[in-house]
């Protein structure tokens, strides 16, 4: 295993786990900005308004594709198994 094969395997991971967290932060994203100008334009500031409405729909959105996000986990953990003769032999 030389320098290469370890930075395709960080980056293997870490593109992994942008496509996995990709729907929560989005789902959160736009909630959090549609919450926000919700409470601007009523003038209501309490954090428990802004708070409550993401964690629902953050869970939701997690229940929604928790098979696609149990997918891309097990393609990831199987491609890096099956690689590990090829990535320990060097060639």
């Amino acid at each position: 295993m030389d320098a290469s094969d370890a930075v395709t395997i960080t980056q293997q991971a870490l593109f992994t786990a942008l496509i996995i967290s990709a729907p929560l932060l989005l789902v959160g994203m736009v909630v959090g900005l549609l919450i926000g100008l919700a409470q601007a334009l009523t003038q209501i500031q309490d954090q428990t308004v802004s708070f409550v409405p993401k964690i629902v729909a953050m869970t939701a959105a997690l229940v929604l594709s928790l098979p696609w996000l149990i997918q891309k986990l097990v393609e990831y953990s199987e491609q890096l198994i099956v690689n590990i003769p090829h990535t320990i032999s060097g060639g």
